[in-house]
């Protein structure tokens, strides 16, 4: 209850006064003095809250920008908050770097759960060549003797149907298999669609990526989460496969700890 009051009094009125006290003692507004003060991810996430806090209308129109847009955007804060070009030269610059992260990670959340949300049909043909090509490339020297066979349990699916095991993440859990061939991933495609979803991916892409986060940058991360669930699976040494949810939610927790940090690179290091 204290928490939501200060956040309520802070955003309503302490934070106005304060960033007029910082103005008259800098002559420079709140964007100029994240963009000064701050680097990498932070400096992006900063320069978002600020854009989001914002009551005016401009500063909250530059979060929802178009990537062609962008410039534009940029010149319409200049002219509302009094920057010249000419005595921060690099505001520019800096501000045009945070735009294109903030509006390619919303965007990628929109490209993540549009194919997320495409059902795996196996009346669709490019459907059914990805699901050959897993098979393919986690078993090049067996070959598939039907459609539906039980040979798909030997990989880890549930059944001799695979494409019941894509119901929650659906199509988007056969690309990242396919993306780095292998099974347990359609569990890890869920942790890194729900880390993406509640923004927790914001400071690795901001600091990671120095323009627009893509699809191809979500698979790099899903290739990473993978890579480091297989060393932490071994160096647990669990006693079987059945404590795997258990497993899995303390992997899902360390790598939400690792996240915190506003200066996170999560890189695979092999």
């Amino acid at each position: 209850m204290f928490i939501s009051v200060w956040q309520y009094l802070y955003r309503h009125f302490f934070r106005f006064w304060m960033k007029w006290l910082f103005r008259v003692f800098t002559r420079k507004c709140e964007l100029q003095r994240i963009c000064e003060g701050f680097i990498g991810g932070e400096r992006t996430y900063k320069i978002e809250n600020a854009l989001v806090l914002s009551k005016n209308q401009v500063l909250q129109n530059a979060t929802f920008v178009n990537h062609s847009e962008v410039e534009d955007r940029i010149e319409d804060i200049m002219k509302e908050k009094n920057i010249n070009p000419k005595n921060d030269k690099r505001f520019k610059i800096r501000m045009k770097t945070c735009l294109l992260q903030i509006s390619g990670y919303k965007q990628l959340c929109l490209d993540v759960e549009n194919v997320r949300k495409s059902p795996y049909d196996s009346d669709n043909q490019h459907h059914e060549e990805l699901l050959l090509k897993l098979w393919n490339l986690l078993m090049p020297n067996e070959k598939l003797k039907a459609r539906i066979t039980k040979q798909w349990i030997d990989i880890g699916f549930q059944g001799d149907d695979p494409k019941t095991d894509f119901r929650g993440m659906g199509l988007l859990g056969l690309i990242n298999l396919v993306y780095f061939y292998a099974i347990v991933g359609i569990n890890l495609t869920e942790m890194a669609y729900s880390l993406l979803k509640s923004n927790a991916l914001k400071f690795h892409f901001y600091n990671s990526v120095p323009g627009i986060p893509t699809m191809e940058h979500f698979h790099q991360f899903y290739c990473y989460l993978f890579y480091e669930f297989d060393k932490f699976w071994f160096e647990e040494e669990p006693e079987s496969i059945m404590y795997f949810n258990q497993y899995r939610e303390k992997f899902h927790e360390k790598i939400k700890n690792l996240l915190l940090d506003y200066r996170v690179i999560l890189t695979l290091k092999i």
